[in-house]
């Protein structure tokens, strides 16, 4: 295709993208972006964009790390699919290198391409091994579009509604969402109150010897980011202890250092049964994997599960790549003390501008959620605040299910002038009138 010599290429590009692609593909930013380098996206136009969405925590090292660049292109060279025709080097490596780096014993590793697509395994491996049908889930979560994981999907009705009748044998429970919980500002309340809801829902609705599996995001993604209070989840083991239930951690947005540690789930010091890792897993190439304990995926029998391309050798290369500048550069320490800082100063934000009601998050995954005068959730605000930092070149995304939170996900080695930058430009976009 030969584009027209014009002052404006981004418009030209959107023209043909309403034209030839799907409207079903929702995108945030009306720009066309080229090449990626660090914390910067730049557009077709040359315009240069500081980057706090990270391709939703996929660029955890930032857009073309060039170690990632080097081990992905001496790859291509040499080998780029097998599929399940043979074994390679690189899907065997990476299994091991995840196996080490998982909490627990968690030591038998499946590699798919997408989120979604390693939530269906986890779901399908807990199911094939209890013997079990149903599968609890939380609100606020999100696991995923294809249809079971959408199923599983509470983050805002957009996700599920008119695609009814959705996968059956799923029930919800309530996630510990303290700031907009009626119990008021107690954590200790109101995790009860969530155990206790679980506890009903026992009682009443399903046997939990019918149950094989809880689902859960240590941190709401898609949901607002919301941070669950110390103790849910050691409660949630004991739970699924007791019952012969699985605990299905879904460390999709969560993982590779994100919050400060390797994986989220290592805050309560808890193991799941089953984990689920994608987005920041490969840089930027698509992959997904899921990991348990040996001892439950012997009783899978071979071909019960599988995939065509998932786990391709550049894929891991990637992947291998990636892991090892996080632990040599030491960035989930980082991510770790770098959020800390980004809290404090967002929290003094806060204070001076009441349409920001909470501030919460993680080492790099924060959440600031917005309010109009009565506290009651506001998408106007938090539009318009992502609005006013993409006119000043810095690229947010929203959430929450009244989309009234902006996220905060920079690549977790972000500099501290580049931190500075984005900030400022933050700052400023909610200071506005």
């Amino acid at each position: 295709m030969v584009m027209a010599k014009t002052q404006d290429k981004n418009k030209e590009f959107l023209e043909l993208d309403r034209k030839y692609v799907n409207p079903v593909l929702a995108r945030q930013a009306p720009i066309v972006a080229e090449r990626g380098e660090g914390a910067y996206l730049y557009d077709v136009n040359g315009d240069k964009y500081l980057d706090f969405t990270t391709g939703i925590a996929v660029n955890n090292i930032g857009h073309c790390h060039p170690k990632v660049v080097e081990a992905v292109r001496e790859q291509v060279g040499k080998l780029m699919h097998t599929s399940v025709c043979t074994h390679h080097v690189n899907y065997i490596e990476l299994c091991e290198k995840l196996a080490q780096i998982s909490p627990g014993a968690l030591d038998s590793v499946f590699l798919a391409n997408s989120g979604a697509e390693c939530v269906e395994g986890a779901l399908k491996l807990a199911r094939y091994v209890t013997g079990r049908p149903s599968i609890i889930n939380f609100r606020g979560g999100f696991h995923g579009r294809t249809h079971m994981a959408m199923a599983l999907t509470t983050s805002k009705i957009t996700y599920r509604d008119m695609y009814e009748p959705l996968f059956p044998s799923i029930f919800t429970a309530p996630f510990p969402y303290v700031f907009r919980s009626p119990l008021g500002n107690d954590p200790k309340k109101v995790v009860d109150s969530c155990i206790h809801e679980l506890e009903m829902l026992f009682a009443q609705i399903v046997n939990p010897k019918q149950v094989a599996a809880f689902i859960v995001e240590p941190i709401l993604g898609e949901g607002g980011y919301v941070v669950p209070p110390d103790g849910f989840f050691k409660q949630l083991r004991k739970i699924a202890d007791e019952h012969g239930i699985m605990l299905i951690m879904d460390e999709v947005q969560t993982g590779f250092g994100r919050t400060g540690k390797m994986f989220a789930t290592e805050w309560e010091g808890i193991v799941p049964d089953i984990m689920t890792m994608a987005k920041g897993i490969a840089a930027g190439m698509p992959l997904s994997g899921f990991v348990s304990r040996k001892e439950l995926t012997a009783k899978w029998d071979a071909g019960r599960h599988g995939t065509t391309f998932g786990g391709n050798p550049v894929s891991c290369a990637s992947a291998l790549a990636s892991i090892k500048v996080i632990e040599e550069e030491k960035l989930a320490e980082r991510a770790h003390t770098v959020g800390e800082d980004w809290m404090k100063r967002l929290k003094r934000i806060a204070e001076k501008h009441p349409q920001v009601v909470d501030v919460r998050g993680r080492g790099l995954m924060i959440g600031l959620e917005f309010g109009d005068e009565h506290g009651h959730p506001s998408k106007e605000w938090a539009d318009k605040v992502a609005k006013r930092c993409f006119d000043n070149k810095l690229l947010v995304l929203t959430c929450g299910y009244k989309g009234q939170v902006i996220r905060l996900i920079p690549p977790l080695n972000v500099s501290d002038r580049e931190s500075e930058e984005g900030l400022q430009i933050l700052e400023k976009a909610i200071s506005e009138k």
